[in-house]
């Protein structure tokens, strides 16, 4: 069917209301409507839906859009209605939502051509009386929408996707449009072969937001930090994201204790529930929605201001996209990251158990989340990067590297010594392992390739293997180095890096930054917990001073480790909110009632004497409420380890992993509570080792830092025996 270009834009303006197009929308649409296979490469906000739903209402037949999103068929269904008012039937969605009346009725108007343009999940597109139904209808063309879903290496898999080829050629072959708002290099070419579309006109657009400002923040005190900031922009609407529902409840009930509107959404609440908060965010009724990455596809609200990831993304393409849901107006949009590798740890071992080659690819994915989270370079620069884009300017001056950048070296000798090494190698491998040949580190698989053999193993050790995984990272942005697309994450040396290797050019490096390794988790200190990083100053000086004497000559006389009494943050604490009584004295971190009243009498009566002679104003508490439904958990924690049972089943009880278990035992054990675990470790624990470990924390460890403990243990012990008998030293004399 031949389509003019005033039919065209007769149907933008009378159907749509624009007046123009945006970016490369006419040529998209005006190749589709020739009969042509397209792929659309277009970030969030760009205007996907139009390309195909104006040729849908031009070309003769139904077209049949393709999309896992359920949830908002309906939506979109509803918005296209919208603009051709005199036709209710232009327009359906196909899924398993509809009873059988329904579905009979979208058939019908199928069948008497009234609809343009019907909505079908992959799922019910797999049915066999589907199938056949449609192969009876006249079929303009087939968009598959979200097509990354169609890649193993795309950030939402979904297997239903690799099936519509065949299902396209059984029903019956026309031009078919995949749309996608992120996809890597990797992801674009497994969608052309997938769907069998080689020929494709491709169009890509830019995938800079020049709106948007990112920053990645270390985790600690999270919680806290994200009201202060819903706080700081009253009235403005934001998501916050979560990787598990359970997070999600938790983290909405902690905002709307602390004032904030704000409602959940995950995909276990039910579907009234669902579209009830969302359409409240929708209607401005609340501030904030706090979700999983099920809440967000698709959704038609320009005026998102901020995007928080309380919990990091599991691939960069997931954060691309959910970080696009702010500013599509173009106006501010602001996408705020907390990191902590311990999130990191946490999802590599939710894929124990998966396939080898799904475990394969999660880890390769977690690792460039890893890369872009700690690196010092301009986050636009690597995410551009990330999907194949070049960013020229030196910064971008709407990030936090290139707001605050670090200082610069020049990388030349670094990078050389890289593609060395990479060309002294017959087989091309991975960042992380080129990095520890460069460190020097027999890992495993270094010493199965016969690795610490080569020449340039270890010749770069000055550095660990941190630093020269960020150097290979800066010669894949300088194009010095690239990845082999089929075989994703192999590194191989460019032609530019041939070059730069015989004649070198001044090539400015940064270091990555350093970010905590493991969560601060402070959920029991629920009044002013963390109170210096609050305020963002340290405090008086000379009380420190004269509070770490106290500990000292108290530690001696009791024959105690100073920090078995207080720790540093305890103490810290007590020099900003200077506390002059017992109850006020446990609102400093680490400071519960056994501690305070068995130790900190002493402790006040010099706080209140130094507050007296020096005339201290002292300051109000700065508190953000706790939810009850965090010391809920904690109660059965605790009823349930009175009772005696497993810490498995405990686990078990609570949906959570083991790990995840004992951090919140630790968080109980650190707010003062004395808990006996002495009948689950010495089933677990040979006498002999706690004894030793025992006597460890007891006289040669200069703090309760498990991190400490673990690297002066070295492998002597495992970290389940280091961690459980520290908990009970914690509960037995540092409590």
């Amino acid at each position: 069917m031949k389509v003019s270009s005033a039919d065209i834009h007769r149907t933008l303006k009378g159907f749509f209301g624009y007046d123009s197009f945006k970016g490369e929308q006419e040529e998209i649409i005006r190749t589709l409507c020739e009969g042509n296979d397209c792929f659309v490469l277009m970030p969030t906000g760009g205007g996907k839906s139009l390309c195909y739903q104006l040729p849908a209402l031009l070309m003769e037949g139904t077209a049949i859009v393709i999309s896992p999103l359920i949830a908002l068929m309906k939506n979109q269904v509803d918005a296209i209605r919208g603009f051709v008012s005199e036709n209710e039937s232009v327009a359906h969605f196909l899924n398993s939502s509809l009873n059988k009346s329904q579905i009979d009725e979208v058939k019908e108007d199928l069948r008497s051509g009234r609809t343009k343009i019907l909505y079908v999940a992959p799922e019910s597109l797999t049915k066999g009386e589907n199938v056949a139904f449609l192969r009876k209808i006249k079929i303009s063309f087939y968009a598959v929408d979200e097509a990354h879903c169609i890649s193993e290496w795309g950030h939402d898999f979904r297997p239903e996707y690799r099936r519509i080829r065949p299902i396209v050629e059984d029903i019956g072959r026309a031009p078919i449009i995949a749309l996608t708002a992120t996809a890597t290099p990797k992801v674009q070419s497994d969608i052309l072969k997938t769907l069998n579309i080689p020929e494709a006109v491709v169009f890509k657009s830019s995938f800079n937001r020049p709106n948007l400002y990112y920053e990645v923040k270390d985790k600690t005190d999270a919680e806290k930090d994200i009201v202060r900031f819903i706080r700081q922009h009253p009235g403005k609407s934001g998501i916050v994201y979560c990787l598990s529902r359970r997070k999600v409840e938790e983290m909405a009930e902690f905002l709307q204790i602390n004032g904030i509107r704000a409602l959940p959404y995950h995909a276990g609440l039910d579907s009234k529930t669902r579209a009830e908060n969302q359409d409240k965010f929708l209607m401005e009724e609340v501030n904030v929605i706090v979700a999983t990455i099920a809440f967000g596809m698709g959704i038609d609200k320009p005026d998102i201001r901020f995007v928080i990831h309380y919990d990091i993304p599991k691939s960069v393409e997931g954060y691309y996209q959910e970080t696009g849901r702010a500013g599509r107006d173009g106006q501010e949009g602001m996408c705020i990251t907390y990191y902590s590798y311990k999130d990191i740890q946490k999802l590599e071992k939710f894929m124990q158990g998966k396939p080898v080659a799904e475990q394969e690819i999660h880890k390769q994915l977690l690792s460039e989340v890893v890369n872009y989270a700690e690196s010092s370079q301009c986050r636009r620069k690597l995410l551009l990067g990330y999907f194949g884009e070049d960013f020229t300017k030196d910064n971008c001056g709407l990030c936090d590297n290139c707001l605050h950048p670090k200082a610069v070296f020049d990388g030349q000798a670094e990078m050389k010594l890289v593609i060395r090494l990479i060309l002294s190698l017959k087989e091309h491998f991975k960042i992380e392992h080129l990095a520890a040949i460069l460190a020097g580190n027999d890992t495993a698989l270094v010493k199965s390739y016969k690795h610490d053999k080569n020449q340039y193993f270890g010749a770069g050790s000055a550095h660990g293997d941190k630093f020269w995984a960020t150097v290979i990272h800066q010669g894949l942005l300088e194009h010095l180095l690239d990845k082999e697309i089929e075989t994703y994450g192999l590194i191989y040396v460019t032609m530019l890096g041939k070059s730069f290797l015989e004649n070198s050019w001044p090539l400015n490096l940064v270091e990555d930054r350093q970010f905590s390794a493991v969560e601060t988790d402070e959920e029991d200190d629920e009044q002013g917990a963390s109170l210096a990083a609050m305020r963002g100053g340290s405090g008086d000086a000379e009380l420190l001073a004269i509070l770490k004497d106290l500990r000292r000559d108290m530690g001696h006389k009791l024959g105690l480790q100073p920090w078995i009494i207080f720790g540093d943050p305890a103490l810290d604490d007590m020099s900003i909110l200077y506390p002059v009584t017992i109850d006020e004295l446990k609102n400093c971190q680490g400071v519960g009632e056994g501690k305070a009243r068995k130790y900190g009498e002493e402790f006040v009566k010099l706080i209140a004497k130094y507050v007296e002679e020096k005339e201290i104003e002292r300051p109000d508490d700065y508190v953000v409420k706790t939810t009850a439904g965090k010391n809920d958990k904690k109660i059965k924690i605790i009823s349930q380890i009175d009772r005696r049972l497993p810490l498995e089943d405990i686990a078990r009880s609570l949906d959570i992993l083991l790990d995840d278990l004992y951090d919140e035992i630790e968080s109980i054990v650190a707010s003062g509570l004395k808990l006996n675990l002495n009948y689950y470790i010495n089933t677990q624990v040979d006498k002999e080792i706690v004894d030793e470990l025992f006597d460890y924390f007891r006289h040669e460890a200069q703090s309760d830092s498990l991190e400490q403990a673990l690297q002066d243990l070295g492998s002597d012990y495992e970290e389940k025996e280091i961690r459980l008998v520290r908990l009970k030293f914690l509960c037995e004399v540092a409590s």
